[in-house]
C-alpha cells in the first residue's frame, strides 16, 4: 500500500465527497449509509495503485466505485436482518423535503441512475453508457422513460393539492 499524501487526500475529499454522498443517497436513501460509502470510496481511491489518464477518468472511476459500493451495500442489507425492536431504539433523522427528489428516488434504479448522472452530474448519454456498461440507446430510453414517469408523478401530485 502506498503512503497517503495529506494534500492529495484533501483534494480528493474536496473534489468528490459531495458527488459520492449525493450518488449514494440516490441508491441507499440514507445519509448515514451514504457517508459510510463516501468514506469507503475515498479510502479506496487514496490507496489505489491505478494511474488515471485525466480528471474525467478519475471522476468516472469514482462514480463506478460508488455505484458498485452502493449495490454491494444493498445486497448486504438483504442478508443482515434484525428484529424490529432493535430498529426502534433510535429514531432516524428526517431527510430534507423535496417533491422532485422524492419523485426521482421513487423511480426504478435504471431510470434514477440515468437521470442523476445526466441532470445532476452533467454527463452525456454516451458517457453514461460507458460508465454504466449500457448502450447509448438504452441510456437514452431510460432517460426518456424516467422523464415521463417523473412528469406523471409530479403532475399527479400537483393536481392532488388543488
Amino acid at each position: 500500500m502506498r503512503e497517503i499524501d495529506p494534500r492529495e487526500a484533501e483534494r480528493l475529499v474536496n473534489t468528490y465527497s459531495d458527488l459520492i454522498l449525493r450518488l449514494s443517497y440516490t441508491y441507499l436513501k440514507s445519509t448515514q449509509d451514504g457517508e459510510d460509502i463516501c468514506q469507503t470510496v475515498l479510502l479506496k481511491l487514496l490507496t489505489t495503485e491505478q494511474a488515471f489518464d485525466s480528471p474525467e477518468h478519475e471522476k468516472a472511476w469514482v462514480i463506478r466505485a460508488t455505484v458498485n459500493a452502493c449495490k454491494d451495500e444493498l445486497r448486504a442489507f438483504r442478508r443482515k436482518a434484525v428484529p424490529l425492536e432493535e430498529g426502534l431504539e433510535e429514531a432516524a433523522p428526517e431527510p430534507p423535503r423535496s417533491d422532485v427528489l422524492e419523485a426521482v428516488m421513487a423511480l426504478p434504479d435504471k431510470y434514477r441512475e440515468a437521470i442523476y448522472l445526466f441532470y445532476y452530474e452533467g454527463y452525456s448519454i454516451d458517457e453514461i453508457a460507458a460508465l454504466t456498461g449500457r448502450s447509448g440507446a438504452a441510456v437514452s430510453a431510460h432517460l426518456s422513460r424516467g422523464r415521463k414517469k417523473l412528469k406523471t408523478m409530479l403532475e399527479g401530485e400537483s393536481y392532488g393539492t388543488i
